[in-house]
């Protein structure tokens, strides 16, 4: 029987291999080849947290699931380790090659035992005024509680001894501190630089912890447990789902381990003892390894090397239809305008608000939020907005993973500056990304909309690919509005004209969409269709594109991340085609083009197409309409699907490998797309 589907969980493995590989990559600048180090690592501390922490979770009901899956939860975990074993072995080489190659930069990594007396004095001096303060230690004898010990945080376990043979051994867990660089830089010596982890720092001080206790000897290994990140909320009818969220984010900190990792130079001895007493069990994840962890740290390696260690700095083009001190509203009111970030500045977004918060004719202004900068000059505007009268309304969405707490923050300071806050709704996500703008126009209410791919997010909107429309089609805006009525209350949908919105009518939408190109290739017109998205995983809509592709249609996709469907199977998939483009900014946008008989459509959406996106968010897909954004939008898709620099392969025989192209021409899509926008 042939195999029509990738596991999600290895599909994902294999997408953040392809992050591996771009610090693998020796054309990448070895800055940046670090960082992609820290990109894959904190990648992999998350998919631990919440993908293998639910297997874990199914594993305890091996019995009733098995009836359920072909394949058994436990088999999935075997392979999961399997290849996280692999990559580990390819990690390890990784950092020990960008190591040697920083010494070529005259770049030197020290430890412990490799500083000369100058650096040693040098070390004491920032260790007793920079992370001594910062240092609590726990006796491992006195630890009563394991959760005590904090998630994805990395501790040396340290063995502390008397060379005098008077004073009995003990044992000790220090925290190498967050709250300052992982990284201290040394006072350069003859045309060489010199770095050292904070964990070296504290092997190399434990004599200022420990001497006053009598010890004199000190060895000290890495340990790191990672913790199961799932929400238990408890469902207390008198606490708000505020109060409950909170709580529950508070025993995140404290939930089961998954993984345990550790130095595996430490001694036997104190490996048993810190099992026990952390109560990790041979159920849970636990692997030995280098002396470091926490290599997500490396996404903020200092250069210390010049301008050719990083990528060389890209600067967003203007907008050619937004000139400098002009009313962006009155250009939308004109026509469409689409931005695309990084190519393009969100600051147009930050101008817009601020526009709209002193303008006398708007009267209201409504954004949904899923994940909030930390100081967002957005929030900010709105808040200015509500200060001048406006009626300002926001969907805060509180249930958006790992950033719960900060967005119960904003949503409590945005109350107090008198902004309505739409309350979240338990068992869906708000996961849109809109802006509606009402304006008093004639006596007569106009509505100006913003639709985005991405988050209204000034700092990952430069680094994140996301495309968002600005527009004041009547049509779309109003049912903008309509979305906003129906998050307050969600019971009785409206019918969309324009938008495609889910949990309701979105995936039947796109599958009658690729029913329309089944039909159109069958009757010999024109049929194919271009996905553009992160992640394809429900199971439905892969099968209808198997029917189509069996059809003639032909498929492209461009998936970042998991692909379920596997692409030129004989009889099945011969049609589709699927590759991952991971570069220097994280391609984030969801574009969707059908070529509806000759008369195409295009859609940009906030949703994957997966399972949880059609059935338990709130999304929306808006149309284009603009045929001058439409040709500008299928350019970029055209460049993507020509790269032969950063686009790989997915699930094919060769999955994973660099696309290969008989073009002498390097084509890098998403350089070529500044180039693109900068003309």
């Amino acid at each position: 029987m042939v195999k029509k589907l990738v596991n999600r969980e290895v599909s994902w493995l294999h997408f953040n291999e392809r992050v591996l590989q771009e610090a693998m990559d020796v054309s990448n600048p070895i800055i940046e080849r670090l960082r992609f180090l820290g990109i894959f690592s904190n990648n992999r501390d998350e998919f631990f947290r919440v993908r293998v922490a639910t297997i874990k979770r199914m594993i305890q009901f091996e019995n009733e699931e098995k009836r359920k899956k072909d394949v058994k939860p436990s088999e999935i975990l075997q392979q999961i380790l399997s290849i996280v074993e692999d990559q580990e072995l390819k990690f390890t080489d990784t950092f020990h090659r960008i190591i040697k190659d920083l010494q070529k930069h005259h770049i030197y990594l020290l430890n412990e035992n490799s500083l000369d007396d100058e650096q040693g004095d040098f070390i004491f001096q920032f260790f007793n005024t920079e992370v001594r303060p910062l240092l609590f230690p726990i006796m491992l004898n006195n630890l009563s509680q394991p959760g005590n010990l904090r998630d994805n945080s990395i501790y040396l376990a340290a063995i502390l001894q008397d060379s005098k043979g008077k004073k009995e051994e003990d044992y000790a867990l220090i925290m190498v501190p967050d709250t300052i660089s992982r990284f201290v830089q040394l006072p350069p010596k003859d045309g060489k630089k010199f770095i050292m982890f904070v964990d070296d720092v504290l092997r190399y001080c434990m004599s200022e912890l420990f001497g006053w206790m009598g010890f004199d000897t000190f060895s000290a290994y890495t340990i790191k447990l990672t913790r199961d990140a799932e929400l238990d909320i408890d469902h207390d009818v008198s606490k708000s789902f505020m109060e409950l969220m909170s709580e529950s984010i508070k025993k995140r900190k404290k939930g089961s381990p998954v993984r345990f990792v550790y130095d595996d130079e430490m001694p036997d001895a104190l490996y048993k003892k810190l099992a026990r007493k952390l109560k990790v069990t041979k159920t849970d994840n636990i692997r030995g390894g280098g002396r470091y962890h926490n290599f997500k740290d490396f996404m903020s390696f200092p250069n210390m090397g010049g301008k050719n260690l990083v990528y060389k700095k890209s600067f967003p083009s203007k907008h050619p239809l937004i000139s400098h001190n002009t009313s962006i509203i009155d250009k939308i009111k004109k026509e469409d305008i689409m931005l695309h970030y990084p190519y393009q500045s969100f600051q147009y977004i930050v101008d817009l608000l601020r526009e709209a918060s002193i303008d006398p004719k708007v009267r209201a202004i409504k954004m949904t939020f899923y994940r909030a900068a930390r100081d967002s000059n957005v929030i900010n505007a709105l808040i200015n907005a509500a200060r001048n009268g406006k009626n300002v309304t926001v969907f805060l969405e509180i249930q958006a993973r790992f950033d719960e707490k900060a967005n119960i923050y904003w949503s409590r300071k945005l109350e107090e500056e008198g902004v309505k806050i739409i309350k979240t709704l338990p068992g869906f996500k708000v996961h849109s990304k809109l802006m509606l703008i009402r304006r008093k126009e004639s006596g007569k209410n106009v509505y100006y909309a913003n639709i985005s791919t991405g988050n209204f997010n000034e700092s990952t909107a430069k680094v994140y690919a996301d495309d968002s429309l600005l527009t004041a089609h009547q049509g779309i805006t109003n049912e903008v509005n309509m979305l906003f009525h129906l998050f307050e209350s969600p019971y009785n949908p409206p019918k969309f004209k324009h938008l495609i919105v889910a949990p309701y009518y979105m995936r039947n939408n796109f599958m009658k969409k690729i029913n329309t190109e089944i039909r159109n290739a069958k009757a010999g017109k024109e049929a194919w269709i271009i996905i553009k998205l992160n992640n394809l995983v429900d199971k439905k809509i892969t099968s209808k594109l198997y029917s189509a592709a069996k059809a003639g249609v032909k498929i492209n996709i461009i998936c970042r991340g998991i692909c379920i469907l596997i692409p030129g199977l004989k009889g099945i998939s011969e049609n589709i085609n699927v590759i991952s483009i991971v570069d220097k900014f994280l391609e984030h946008s969801r574009v969707f083009v059908f070529a509806n008989g000759g008369d195409t459509k295009y859609y940009l959406s906030s949703a994957d197409w997966m399972v949880r996106n059609f059935d338990h968010r709130f999304e929306t897909a808006a149309p284009i309409y603009d045929k001058k954004l439409q040709s500008e939008v299928m350019a970029m898709l055209k460049l993507q699907l020509s790269d032969n620099t950063k686009a790989r392969m997915v699930n094919s025989k060769d999955n994973n490998e660099y696309v290969q192209t008989k073009s002498k021409t390097k084509v890098r899509s998403q350089f070529k797309t500044f180039e693109m926008f900068s003309q």
